[in-house]
């Protein structure tokens, strides 16, 4: 597919009352507001990767539906929709939209925690971009698990019929974000230094913008007696 600047309605395949819900989002700002009106999306029945249309109708998301949502965005506005895929270590990857202000770099993001949300675009490269979230990206036993981060990948090489409209999912992306190249953010022998979360950040890392559903907790609760079942 040729990369047009500017997605119109019909490049999207998008319903009038869809596009314009994109239409209002005319800034970064704008977009990242949005996201944090929209629920988060727990995946309470399985695994999801939720199309924008999907997002736009159940009005909930996790990160790479909030990115897609996002780039979609930000590219029915002129600008390239560009996502970034950052790998952890015993912990989930997350990935956010990127875009450029004035030659330096910031990024959308979708998340229910404190630490991995938006980032204002004072970064000259999307290595320091990545590296700003590098602390507070832990998992629950409080290691700081962030390892590596990918090109910007323009969705643009995708058919929106697969991430904006598709009839089921949009794990074609999440595969294709998996293959391109990646970069280390630290080497082994830094990593020996780095220092787990103390008790006050356990604490203040808490702090969730919305509550895990009960259907969740119970979910959880089974897993968790499985494994000690096992061991």
């Amino acid at each position: 597919m040729r990369r047009k600047r500017v997605a119109r309605r019909e490049d999207l395949g998008l319903t009038p009352a869809e596009f314009a819900v994109l239409r209002r989002l005319d800034t970064p700002r704008k977009v990242q507001e949005f996201l944090y009106g929209l629920r988060q999306n727990f995946e309470v029945d399985g695994d999801t990767c939720r199309t924008v249309r999907a997002v736009l109708r159940l009005r909930a998301a996790h990160c790479i539906e909030g990115a897609m949502l996002a780039a979609c965005a930000l590219w029915v506005h002129g600008e390239p929709p560009l996502v970034m895929d950052m790998r952890a270590e015993r912990d989930f990857d997350h990935v956010v939209a990127l875009f450029r202000r004035h030659g330096r770099w910031g990024a959308i993001s979708k998340t229910n925690g404190i630490g991995l949300r938006w980032r204002d675009p004072v970064y000259r490269t999307v290595r320091e971009l990545a590296m700003s979230y590098f602390h507070e990206y832990t998992n629950r036993r409080d290691h700081k698990t962030l390892r590596e981060y990918s090109v910007p990948f323009d969705l643009r090489r995708v058919d929106p019929k697969i991430w904006v409209t598709g009839e089921k999912s949009a794990w074609f992306v999440a595969e294709e974000l998996d293959r391109i190249k990646h970069f280390k953010l630290v080497e082994r022998r830094h990593l020996r230094t780095v220092t787990r979360r103390d008790p006050f950040e356990r604490r203040a890392s808490l702090l969730a913008q919305f509550r895990r559903p009960l259907a969740l907790l119970e979910k959880l609760a089974r897993l968790k007696k499985k494994r000690r079942a096992r061991a």
